[in-house]
């Protein structure tokens, strides 16, 4: 009998990823704002299209990435062409351990004591442990905030506007059923690395947006310059 950690379909599963080649598919797909075909990721990985659709398909058969298809814009109808198949990151998440350990069910009873802490007091401390949870991962990362944010499993990537976006939440599991207490954690964890990092203008506020984490983070000065352009011209 196997632990839910350590089922034979997720050891299958995670030795797809033994093959470099298929772990950088992977992680140029991970690393994409958009949806990746084929044709992309054979470009950006130097091989030909074909293996590159074999490897994307073996993660796809794993459940490491989902498949979409979409024609491209602008053309439908007969004489179109097949729809381009595209490769996203999927919602299926794999762990192992051995021997067998449950966190996931450990943060949920903790989470849980949270909620019904009418007083306030163990919120209270346990949003501090977060901030100085996030702080730690900066002084970590020297003080690079968006190290210590991909350190940390945000997946964290620079906006043109100069915000950060944060394309995971690695607490999902557990915020699925106790939404509230996570996000309100991720906030305070992400404020103690912004306080901790050499990024004194950032600023984190909760925005929950599908594929996201609930955090994101924005330029305070970049912000006020926009909306008060004429006192904030220099001269």
């Amino acid at each position: 009998m196997f632990s839910r950690s350590a089922h034979p379909a997720t050891m299958s599963a995670l030795s797809t990823l033994d093959d470099p080649l298929r772990r950088r598919l992977y992680q140029l797909v991970a690393d994409s704002d958009e949806p990746v075909s084929r044709e992309d990721a054979a470009a950006a990985t130097g091989i030909g299209r074909t293996l590159a659709a074999y490897h994307l398909d073996k993660l796809a058969d794993a459940e490491l990435l989902a498949v979409t298809y979409q024609r491209p814009d602008g053309r439908s109808g007969p004489g179109a062409g097949r729809p381009a198949k595209l490769y996203s990151l999927a919602e299926r998440e794999l762990a192992i351990s051995v021997p067998p350990r449950d966190y996931q069910l450990l943060a949920g009873i903790l989470v849980t004591s949270i909620e019904q802490d009418t007083g306030g007091a163990v919120r209270a401390t346990v949003e501090q442990a977060a901030r100085d949870a996030g702080m730690r991962a900066a002084h970590d990362a020297g003080g690079d905030l968006i190290d210590a944010l991909r350190g940390c499993g945000y997946l964290p990537r620079t906006d043109p506007d100069g915000g950060i976006s944060l394309r995971n939440c690695p607490f999902h599991a557990v915020a699925r059923d106790h939404l509230d207490v996570v996000c309100g954690l991720n906030l305070e964890l992400i404020r103690g690395a912004i306080a901790a990092s050499s990024s004194s203008t950032a600023q984190a506020e909760l925005n929950p947006r599908p594929g996201h984490c609930c955090v994101q983070l924005h330029d305070a000065d970049r912000q006020h310059r926009v909306s008060d352009p004429v006192n904030s011209t220099p001269g």
